[in-house]
C-alpha cells in the first residue's frame, strides 16, 4: 500500500477518535441542561409562589382598611342618628349603613378567601422548597461528575492532539492539504474502504476499470461518485489476489 494512503489512513483513524469525544460532550453537556433546567423552573415556581402570597397578603392588608373604615362609618352613622331631624335623613342613614354592612360582609370574605389561598401557597412553599432542595443536590452532584468527565475528556483530546500533530508533520503538505480539503466536507468519512466494489462513504459501486485503479495504483485514488479518497482493505486484497 503507498506510504502516504497508509498516513491517511491513519490520520483518518485519529481524526475520528478525536472527533468521537463530542457527541460524548454534547451527551454531557445535555444532561447537566436539563438538570439545570429542572432546578430553574422550580425556582420560577417558588417565584410565583411569592409573587401569589404578596399579592394576597396585600389584598387582605387592603380589606383590614376598609374593614376599619367602614366600622368607623358605622360609629358615625349611630351618633348622627340622635341628630336626624326627619324621616328622609333617616332612610338615607339608614341607606348607607346597610351599604357599608354590604361592603363588611364582602370584604371579610375576600380576607377569608385570601387567608386560604395563603394557607394552600404556605403548603405548597414547603413542598416545593422540598424539591428545590433536591434539585440542588442532583444538580451538584451532575456537575462534579460532568466536571470530571470533561476534564478527562480534555486530557485524552490532548494527548491525542499532540499525536496527531506529530503525525501531520511527517506528511507531505500537498498530501495532507488534499485530505483536510475532502474532509471540510466528508468529515470522518474523508478516506473509507471499498468492500464488495463499493465506496463505503457514498455505498456507489465502482466500475470495474475504477475498481482495478484501486487495488493495482500505487497513487492515491478516489472514489469517481463522491470524491472521497479510497482504499483496499488488506484482506480484502487478499481476497482479490
Amino acid at each position: 500500500m503507498n506510504k502516504h494512503l497508509e498516513e491517511l489512513i491513519e490520520l483518518s483513524k485519529l481524526d475520528k477518535s478525536i472527533d468521537d469525544f463530542t457527541p460524548l460532550i454534547e451527551a454531557s453537556a445535555k444532561k447537566l441542561a436539563r438538570k439545570t433546567q429542572k432546578r430553574d423552573d422550580i425556582a420560577q415556581r417558588i417565584s410565583e409562589i411569592n409573587l401569589a402570597v404578596e399579592d394576597a397578603t396585600s389584598k387582605i392588608a387592603s380589606f383590614e382598611e376598609q374593614i376599619k373604615a367602614l366600622n368607623e362609618q358605622l360609629i358615625l352613622g349611630v351618633a348622627k342618628e340622635k341628630a336626624v331631624k326627619n324621616e328622609k335623613e333617616m332612610k338615607a342613614l339608614q341607606m348607607e349603613a346597610e351599604l357599608a354592612k354590604e361592603k363588611l360582609k364582602f370584604a371579610n370574605e375576600e380576607i377569608d378567601k385570601h387567608n386560604e389561598i395563603l394557607d394552600k401557597k404556605e403548603s405548597e412553599f414547603a413542598e416545593v422548597n422540598k424539591e428545590l432542595k433536591v434539585a440542588n443536590e442532583e444538580l451538584d452532584k451532575i456537575s462534579t461528575e460532568v466536571s470530571a468527565k470533561m476534564a478527562s475528556i480534555e486530557e485524552d483530546k490532548s494527548k491525542l492532539f499532540a499525536i496527531r500533530e506529530k503525525k501531520t508533520m511527517a506528511i507531505d503538505q500537498k498530501i495532507l492539504s488534499f485530505y483536510e480539503k475532502i474532509r471540510v466536507w466528508a468529515k470522518n468519512t474523508a478516506v473509507v474502504p471499498v468492500r464488495k466494489q463499493a465506496c463505503y462513504g457514498c455505498y456507489m459501486k465502482l466500475n470495474d476499470s475504477a475498481y482495478a485503479e484501486v487495488i493495482k495504483s500505487e497513487d492515491i485514488c478516489t472514489c469517481h461518485h463522491c470524491g472521497r479518497i479510497v482504499f483496499i482493505e488488506p484482506q480484502t486484497a487478499n481476497v482479490e489476489a
